[in-house]
């Protein structure tokens, strides 16, 4: 049989993770969910004293997980108003609508026979993905 792939975007982990039982029961052939972002990097793993570090890489690896940038690429990520603490939430409040991608950073990738592909998209839509 024939295999689709569906990819889905969600605002947080737990949306997406509410599909997946409903997904397996669908027989769906892999299932992943995955959180990307902007800035390169994995996000800051451990907690410590910037003062007394000075090996930290700067403001935006503190604040956004960003790493392995250059020099000029983390001085123009600094400036990002969720890297400075400027950030009020605004840029949610100003997109009440359903179809904006604004903050839908999880990913759900789903592969499945053609068959099962109108269900699964429906179960998805369902939990708030967006397709």
């Amino acid at each position: 049989m024939a295999e689709k792939s569906i990819l889905a975007y969600f605002q947080s982990r737990q949306q997406a993770e509410s599909c997946v039982p409903k997904l397996k029961a669908l027989r769906a052939a892999d299932i992943q969910i995955d959180q990307f972002g902007e800035y390169p990097g994995h996000g800051v793993e451990e907690t410590f004293n910037p003062l007394s570090n000075s090996d930290f890489p700067g403001l935006a690896y503190l604040t956004l997980g960003g790493s392995g940038m250059s020099q000029d690429a983390r001085i123009l990520t600094a400036v990002d108003v969720d890297a400075s603490g400027m950030a009020d939430g605004s840029r949610e409040l100003l997109a009440p609508d359903p179809e904006d991608m604004t903050r839908r950073d999880i990913l759900l990738t789903v592969v499945l026979d053609e068959e099962t592909y109108d269900q699964a998209m429906r179960v998805i839509r369902e939990a708030g993905g967006n397709i």
